[in-house]
């Protein structure tokens, strides 16, 4: 312990941070901000935002150029810095997954549980038409699908109840959540493969999807766009 530390009483609050840095050249400020942007994103177990950065750097500190000089110093290194569920998070680069599995069992991102198939697709269709009832989702794969399956996607934190649907009886909707945008590796739902796309690879039908239920938001005349933009506005 520090003799600053032992002198401070148990109600003493820190000193106030010095961010702007201005006793400093130009270089040292720049290489000091770097450092506390990275120990902060370091320390923290989930993304940690632009907000909570911005209250260790000077005002005008432009902390996007921050990230790149900082990505730029570990492009040899076997981790990286990512973008990830609206903030920053240092991360292992995947081509390095086969020897941390070698050495534990596992890889970094792996401790959740495996979803089958059925979990993966009813997962997708809620990211893509958000929010999402039971019903429509029923209505959307043929089947009903079980508040079990529900209840796994929920356990697993990749989804949340959202707002009520306009239906009778105002029934629960499902949105994704931010630990769904971490476990994927997405900044923003804005990231999601191309609707389009997955209707050409034969992974979903729109027209399928229109002979069924209608999510709220397609129901009121949006696209997958404008809901996909209503979930990260």
């Amino acid at each position: 312990m520090s003799e600053a530390s032992a002198r401070r009483k148990p109600n003493d609050q820190p000193a106030l941070l010095d961010t702007e840095l201005d006793h400093l050249p130009p270089e040292l400020r720049w290489r000091e901000w770097m450092g506390r942007v990275e120990a902060v994103i370091f320390s923290a177990s989930e993304p940690v935002t632009r907000s909570v950065l911005a209250r260790v750097v000077g005002k005008n500190c432009n902390l996007e150029l921050i990230i790149d000089d900082i990505r730029a110093e570990l492009a040899g290194r076997p981790y990286e810095l990512v973008a990830v569920a609206g903030g920053w998070q240092h991360r292992t680069k995947k081509i390095f997954g086969d020897a941390i599995r070698a050495a534990f069992g596992t890889a970094a991102g792996d401790g959740a549980k495996e979803l089958s198939q059925s979990e993966a697709l009813v997962l997708m269709c809620i990211a893509y038409f958000q929010p999402i009832t039971r019903g429509e989702l029923s209505s959307f794969f043929g089947k009903e699908i079980s508040r079990d399956l529900i209840g796994v996607l929920r356990a697993q934190d990749l989804i949340a109840s959202g707002p009520r649907s306009p239906q009778p009886g105002a029934p629960y909707t499902y949105v994704t959540t931010k630990n769904f945008l971490s476990q994927f590796g997405l900044d923003t739902l804005r990231q999601l493969p191309d609707f389009e796309a997955l209707e050409d690879a034969g992974l979903l039908s729109k027209e399928k999807f229109l002979a069924g239920g209608i999510p709220a938001g397609l129901a009121n005349g949006k696209g997958e766009d404008e809901v996909i933009e209503d979930q990260v506005s």
